[in-house]
């Protein structure tokens, strides 16, 4: 009897501690449920979720396109009256009588007869105002009557490198494909690049140019890169070969321009039949590393002076055959190319101080630059 008793109060026990347990927990439940509706703040947290809906709409650049599309044009070279080349120009400025169209000096350089057909198919011959080998611009003219659509200038130094250009032109000399447009980024600004200005292939000058993955075949030459605004930014002109710059076997995703800041200055004499003056030295020269074979010091770069002209400014200033020039104003030469970039950069009249290599030591002299002979 004792143990069903002791069995009794223990089960008495658990109830009691059960009831109270769940007694407790609704008391407990109760409690937060009166505070949490009574002072809400410390207990919810209320989260905003803002959904947006983004449509992505591109256009394209058709508005630029447009604005300028009308002013390009497909320069055709005879010669003997027979179509030598074609390339592409663009209308640049226009007056009262005269619209004037720049193009690549080297699209129109071996032609007697020049002409320029319109987007809307008219054929116009021009005149050929004036053109330069070294910037490689050509400026030419017909009536403005002919003309309805002036192109607008833009600026390259404003340009920054990924912003969008695009250019117009008329690819691999062909009528079929003029009007082509050709989209990109502007890869990079300040290019050297080494270009030939004779038929043999030798590079011997250095250009400062716009670079672009736009892509630039052959027939382009002469035609703008424009900017996402419709204005131009430069005149396209060369293209990177395996080889070197050529018109031909591009490597893709690398087309070159001329800033048309250069080129506006140069045209601006051109198309007054100004000639340009260009310094000059007065000297023959040679690659340093060309004639590594004639060449008894260690040096491996630089211009070697093959001979002096009589009364120069080299012959002035001291400058000898057999002398190597290394530097041109505290910049390192590194061939005859780019020793002729640092001299077209001054005028003539100016003075400046070259450095070579004679007999052993080095030497500085300081010359007058005269206008180079025609």
């Amino acid at each position: 009897m004792e143990i069903k008793e002791e069995k009794k109060v223990q089960n008495n026990n658990v109830l009691r501690i059960v009831v109270v347990g769940i007694v407790m927990f609704f008391v407990g439940a109760g409690c937060l449920y009166g505070l949490m509706y009574f002072f809400p703040a410390p207990f919810v947290k209320t989260i905003t979720e803002e959904r947006k809906n983004v449509t992505v709409t591109d256009t394209g650049i058709a508005d630029a396109v447009e604005k300028v599309y009308d002013a390009v044009v497909v320069v055709k070279t005879y010669k003997s009256k027979q179509l030598y080349s074609t390339g592409t120009g663009f209308v640049y400025k226009k007056d009262d009588n005269t619209a004037y169209i720049l193009t690549n000096n080297h699209v129109i350089e071996s032609g007697d007869t020049i002409y320029v057909e319109f987007t809307d198919g008219r054929q116009i011959e021009t005149k050929v105002e004036g053109k330069d080998v070294y910037s490689d611009i050509a400026v030419l003219s017909l009536s403005a009557n002919e003309v309805t659509t002036v192109a607008k200038m833009g600026s390259s130094e404003d340009a920054r490198v990924g912003d969008t250009v695009f250019t117009v032109g008329a690819p691999i000399n062909s009528d079929a494909y003029s009007g082509t447009v050709t989209r990109g980024i502007l890869s990079g600004k300040n290019r050297l690049v080494s270009v030939s200005t004779t038929n043999q292939g030798t590079s011997d000058m250095m250009m400062s140019v716009l670079q672009t993955d736009a892509a630039i075949n052959s027939g382009n030459s002469g035609g703008p890169l424009v900017n996402a605004n419709g204005e131009i930014i430069g005149i396209t002109s060369l293209k990177l070969s395996s080889n070197g710059l050529s018109s031909t076997a591009s490597i893709e995703g690398m087309g070159f321009a001329i800033p048309i800041e250069t080129a506006l200055s140069y045209a601006e004499k051109l198309e007054n039949g100004t000639t340009i003056e260009r310094p000059s030295l007065g000297i023959t020269m040679r690659n340093v590393a060309d004639m590594i074979y004639l060449n008894k010091t260690d040096l491996t770069s630089g211009v070697y002076v093959e001979s002096v002209t009589s009364g120069s400014p080299a012959e002035k200033g001291g400058l000898k055959v057999g002398d190597i020039v290394v530097e041109v104003d505290d910049e390192e030469v590194s061939d005859l190319a780019y020793l002729r970039y640092l001299l077209y950069k001054h005028s003539v009249g100016d003075t400046i101080k070259v450095k070579v290599y004679r007999s052993g030591d080095y030497k500085e002299l300081t010359i007058k630059l005269d206008q180079k002979a025609s």
